[in-house]
């Protein structure tokens, strides 16, 4: 999938793709991991230096989470668990990167809400995650053990938003900006 976005007066366009993971060593994950989803998003912009500075921040919702799947939660990396910011990758034209996975096939629904942000430029400004566009994607395993990926899916402004006071609550010193209902991010 393909999503357009415009920051800074440029056109940028993120790449997903959301795949079965048929070689877990190559991403660094262990034989259990085969067949669950490995999930990138490529971000192309023609900004360079700072104007090309973005950050992904991803929620999940899973039926083994903390809500057993009532609500979306913040789905930090483990080695980024204590971080205080929101992002789960950061940098110039951050790659996001995502290959979850279970020791276990216990049935179980997994489902990321994940967004591409930029923090304004201006020195006030630096702690405010403003959204430019998300999707969504994910895994269900069945009773039978079987995994089925979630087609991916672009998301809208209303979807962010009612992320809005949940990433409030978990990050008291940032400003999430509410995207504007009725567009696309």
């Amino acid at each position: 999938m393909e999503i357009d976005f415009r920051h800074d007066g440029d056109e940028g366009r993120v790449t997903v793709t959301c795949v079965p993971n048929d070689d877990p060593v190559a991403v660094g994950k262990s034989e259990e991991a085969r067949g669950f989803p490995v999930c990138t998003a490529t971000v192309a912009y023609p900004g360079i230096g700072y104007r090309a500075v973005f950050g992904w921040v991803q929620l999940v919702c899973s039926t083994d989470n903390a809500s057993k799947g009532r609500a979306f939660e913040m789905d930090p990396l483990r080695f980024f668990e204590d971080s205080p910011a929101p992002y789960c990758w950061y940098g110039i034209t951050p790659l996001l990167f995502d290959a979850p996975s279970r020791d276990d096939r216990r049935r179980l629904e997994w489902l990321a809400h994940s967004f591409l942000a930029v923090a304004p430029r201006e020195p006030d400004a630096q702690k405010r995650v403003v959204p430019l566009l998300g999707f969504s994607w994910g895994f269900v395993i069945g009773e039978d053990g079987i995994i089925v990926l979630r087609p991916v899916e672009q998301l809208e402004a209303g979807e962010w938003n009612d992320h809005v006071p949940y990433l409030r609550d978990c990050y008291p010193g940032w400003q999430f900006s509410e995207a504007v209902p009725g567009l696309s991010l």
